[in-house]
């Protein structure tokens, strides 16, 4: 049996980051080849020298919405909205704490701009919703909204753009594609000016990919859909490189899981959009991806899976291990790490 506790590593507290490394691309940089078994301890900026020309770099542009709201009840009671996906123009799928306040037809009011009406509760126990509001929601969004940080980060955000990419473009993550945080405008034009392509694709990240694992069994864990998209640029440029064997390296695991959603057996991409709820854990076979960018994840978490399939589980743990060793800070606004 694929077992939850297979996945697990000792981390003290004091190693999570509380606050993003400044300037972005001087967090610290660990280097696993696959192929040799050679591990390097680097800065995020000297990425550039793994990196040759005809790289394919997958990035996901999506943009975080302030999508944590505080609303009130009929009497008084305050409640924690959290939006996770929209559905159509008014109506998301969102997370409300507590939930014993928002049962179908509870009216909750945010601000003077804008109200919801519980309209059901999902099997997993998310909320439907119907916002009211006058005008653009986003725009009422930016002024009453605020940034949903992890909660295991307790150090409030001086600067909200720090939570986002430098390259986000489309409104609607939960939670920011956070491989992503490490890369400044100045080291991706050094990149592309080494002959490095840089391919944009989208998913939108729910809580899903964060949500506890609560089955032992991983067969039984279900994955909480977020929407992609793949362009008919996007998959050219990942598409050439296929044939001509060359790397196609995915800037975090929201990279990962669309490419392999979209792949066919060959690795190639077909342009579409829809929701995937991929869950990648040992053994699977990539079909797109060659190497990948990613931050160090929790213990027994879905993303940690995704990692212990592409490098392979114990040799996984035991680079988590030296990380703890060596002070590497952990998870959202932590250090980062190239698997090659």
């Amino acid at each position: 049996m694929l077992k939850k506790s297979d996945y697990y590593y000792e981390l003290p507290e004091e190693l999570i980051a509380q606050t993003p490394a400044e300037p972005r691309d001087s967090s610290r940089l660990f280097v696993y080849d696959r192929a040799t078994g050679r591990r390097e301890h680097r800065i995020f900026r000297d990425i550039k020298e793994y990196l040759r020309p005809g790289d394919v770099l997958v990035i996901n542009n999506t943009k975080v919405l302030p999508a944590r709201l505080f609303a009130y009840t009929e009497n008084g009671g305050k409640v924690e909205v959290l939006l996770l996906k929209r559905l159509d123009l008014n109506e998301w799928e969102v997370l409300v704490r507590p939930g014993k306040k928002a049962k179908a037809g509870a009216e909750l009011v945010v601000s003077d701009e804008l109200s919801l009406t519980v309209v059901d509760r999902t099997e997993t126990g998310e909320r439907i919703v119907q916002f009211h509001f006058d005008g653009v929601f986003e725009d009422i969004l930016s002024r009453v909204g605020s940034m949903p940080l992890p909660p295991y980060i307790h150090e409030k955000l001086k600067d909200k753009d720090r939570y986002q990419t430098v390259y986000c473009k489309t409104d609607g993550s939960a939670a920011a594609p956070t491989a992503g945080l490490h890369f400044t405008q100045e080291l991706l034009s050094e990149i592309r000016g080494m002959g490095v392509q840089i391919a944009e694709v989208l998913l939108h990240v729910g809580l899903g990919t964060f949500r506890p694992v609560k089955e032992e069994d991983l067969t039984h864990h279900v994955m909480h859909s977020e929407y992609y998209r793949v362009d008919e640029r996007a998959a050219e440029i990942v598409n050439a490189a296929k044939r001509e064997g060359r790397r196609v390296i995915a800037v975090g695991t929201t990279s990962v899981r669309t490419l392999e959603t979209v792949a066919d057996e060959q690795g190639m991409l077909h342009p579409c959009s829809g929701d995937t709820s991929i869950f990648i854990y040992p053994p699977y076979r990539f079909k797109c991806v060659d190497a990948l960018i990613t931050n160090f994840h929790l213990p027994e978490s879905t993303l940690i899976m995704l990692v212990s399939a592409f490098m392979g589980r114990e040799q996984c743990l035991s680079l988590y291990r030296e990380a703890v060793e060596k002070k590497y800070r952990f998870f959202s606004f932590g250090d980062a790490c190239l698997i090659l």
